[in-house]
């Protein structure tokens, strides 16, 4: 059996998005051939929140090694807090005594953060190994560019420079990948774009997928919503800057038909996590944008972020999950295979770029699915149909399991998605 390291500083009890690539992936390497050993982060070192049930949802026998972290609250006194950052000399460390006293064929490392992602070119020099780059979100994106933390979304002098460091950094490491993998093809193919000197031997797509087993660690006692006769929506996850285009394309099409479609008055948005901080105290990012509607009383948000399980918990108790896409092509809602995962419908309004879309309209249709999808005229010229999805959904709010094509869900089954990274690496370790 080959073997392969997957380093990813994200990783359970971490809670962060980014622990669910491979979480998700190394559990089911070994049915197709490789053996996986996972290269973390030390739980004492991660700065949010620990998730026991994450934890707990790791088979016993996946092989885990940890490594050691500069201190968060050390760094941030020098603006540094950045988790691969922190961790890149520890990551270093333990990769080389592993691939200097062990046989490995492949490494696999996933981003973000992006920092680690720079050990691959010195690891396949110094050990003869395949080194395969993944990417869950671009290196170099919006950020920074059209998208930042400054008032309105705006960039700042930090974002820039960010992005700046981002394309000089991202070619020392793509060039020298055997294999190239992503969430999206549009997010590898913009990368190789930017970097006219990588050449992969392989490159493939492999969406975050989901797995059954999940449902398995969904807390015993439900989420209750407080008004419990109406039809509650839900949208559990980060909004990013580069979402509020689609989301104030929502709000005009309910606030523009609830006043002549009776069944639009019990309909209730709700929103969780919004924000993507633990702290309670956490900005709503939301409720702003629902009062220049006038939808404040249809309205309601959780800003802090929820653990996943409890946000599988809250999408199994909605009447319906939202997914809202982005203005960036490549955006890829990980969400939508948790939404698929609790056999609720769906109601998507997403870039018709986005692989999500080509999925949800292969796998299925209303009343289970409703896709609404916009190009480059931009979301706020579908408000129209945006509001008669609504509608529809709200006079049938129905989740029918035959309208499903479970056969075309099943190749983004988490066990499937290792199948065809193996094929990946078999093809890079050749």
């Amino acid at each position: 059996m080959r073997r392969v390291l997957f380093i990813s500083p994200h990783f359970p009890p971490d809670s962060s998005a980014g622990t669910h690539r491979v979480r998700l992936l190394a559990p089911h390497m070994a049915a197709h051939g490789w053996e996986p050993t996972v290269l973390t982060v030390d739980p004492r070192d991660y700065e949010g929140r620990l998730d026991p049930a994450l934890e707990a949802s790791v088979p016993r026998d996946l092989r885990v090694i940890r490594a050691r972290a500069s201190s968060a609250a050390a760094t941030r006194a020098f603006g540094v807090g950045d988790l691969g950052l922190r961790a890149y000399r520890g990551l270093k460390r333990e990769a080389h005594t592993l691939l200097s006293r062990e046989r490995f064929d492949a490494v696999f490392i996933t981003i973000y953060p992006t920092y680690p992602a720079l050990l691959g070119p010195s690891l396949k020099r110094a050990y003869r190994v395949a080194f395969v780059l993944d990417y869950q979100d671009p290196w170099v994106g919006e950020w920074g560019r059209s998208v930042g933390p400054a008032a309105e979304g705006r960039p700042d002098l930090k974002s820039r420079a960010s992005r700046w460091i981002a394309a000089h950094l991202e070619p020392r490491a793509l060039s020298a990948a055997d294999g190239v993998t992503a969430v999206s093809h549009e997010t590898y193919e913009q990368a190789l774009a930017r970097t006219p000197s990588a050449h992969p031997r392989v490159t493939a797509e492999l969406p975050i997928g989901w797995d059954r087993r999940d449902l398995e660690f969904i807390p015993a006692t439900p989420y209750a919503f407080a008004d419990a006769g109406c039809l509650h929506l839900s949208y559990v996850g980060t909004l990013l800057p580069a979402g509020f285009d689609t989301l104030r394309a929502l709000f005009s099409a309910l606030a523009a038909r609830r006043a002549h479609d009776p069944a639009l008055t019990r309909v209730r948005l709700d929103f969780f996590g919004t924000s993507n901080l633990r702290s309670a105290d956490a900005a709503p990012r939301v409720l702003p944008v629902a009062a220049e509607y006038g939808l404040t009383d249809v309205v309601t948000e959780h800003a802090p972020r929820l653990d996943y399980f409890d946000a599988l918990a809250v999408l199994r108790a909605s009447h319906g999950v939202l997914l809202l896409g982005s203005r960036e092509r490549h955006y890829t809602p990980s969400k939508v295979f948790p939404a698929l995962l609790v056999e609720r419908p769906v109601f998507a309004v997403i870039h018709e770029a986005s692989n999500a879309a080509t999925l949800l309209q292969q796998i299925g249709s209303a009343p289970s699915i409703r896709t609404v999808t916009y190009g480059a005229s931009g979301v706020a010229s579908r408000v129209e149909e945006i509001g008669a999805a609504l509608s529809a959904l709200a006079a049938d709010p129905r989740y029918v399991a035959g309208a499903i094509d479970a056969r075309a869900l099943q190749p983004t089954s988490a066990c499937a998605l290792a199948g065809k990274l193996a094929d990946v690496l078999n093809r890079c370790a050749a």
